[in-house]
């Protein structure tokens, strides 16, 4: 059985049980990081040497980096819903996927960071403001994509959804003002409808 070794509290990690959980996937998870430890053990590494959940055990394959697994996913599961086998257009919504890695996550992360996870002593009011800004201007690059079409892939949803999704449910309930964006509320609502996405990616904030 495909095994997925990560903490279900994870961005990466829920992108990963969301996609197998929209495929049907069998599959079981089981705690590492954070909390749990054992990413830095010494087996583990030499799975991942980056030491970072999550990593994927299937058929033989070992697997690492979110968005290079749910491409495998797709390609390897899919019966037609998350992969486009046009090349063209499924490069029109894998693209945000590189986009979300390079330009949505870093400010997203210490976002997550400073008011989840960091006491609020000791919380930078600094990189707080300068990630929200940042994080504000992404996010409405993402609105205006989705103005135009109802999925970032086109007309379906697809694993573009799957890899911004994950940090849409962050954006939209961290304790912060967002500005209005009408077509990104509309899209993050239509996921809140799926039950793959209830079930592995809105569990709170952790």
């Amino acid at each position: 059985m495909l095994t997925v070794l990560g903490r279900n509290n994870s961005s990466n990690v829920q992108k990963v049980t969301w996609c197998l959980e929209e495929l049907g996937v069998p599959y079981e998870r089981r705690d590492v990081g954070g909390a749990f430890g054992g990413n830095k053990d010494a087996a583990y590494l030499a799975m991942n040497p980056n030491g970072l959940v999550p990593t994927v055990l299937d058929q033989g394959r070992v697997l690492w980096e979110s968005n290079a697994i749910l491409r495998y996913l797709a390609a390897s599961y899919d019966t037609g819903s998350l992969w486009e086998p046009d090349p063209g257009r499924r490069a029109e919504g894998e693209k945000w996927m590189d986009w979300q890695l390079s330009v949505l996550a870093p400010p997203m992360t210490p976002l997550f960071l400073q008011h989840i996870r960091t006491p609020p002593e000791r919380r930078d009011p600094l990189l707080m403001a300068t990630s929200l800004e940042r994080a504000s201007r992404a996010f409405g690059m993402l609105d205006a994509a989705l103005a135009r079409s109802a999925w970032l892939g086109g007309e379906r949803f697809t694993v573009a959804d799957v890899s911004c999704g994950v940090l849409a449910y962050r954006w939209m309930n961290l304790p912060i003002e967002r500005p209005a964006l009408p077509a990104l509320a509309d899209w993050y609502a239509r996921l809140m409808g799926r039950p793959a996405y209830q079930a592995q990616v809105m569990i709170g904030l952790s």
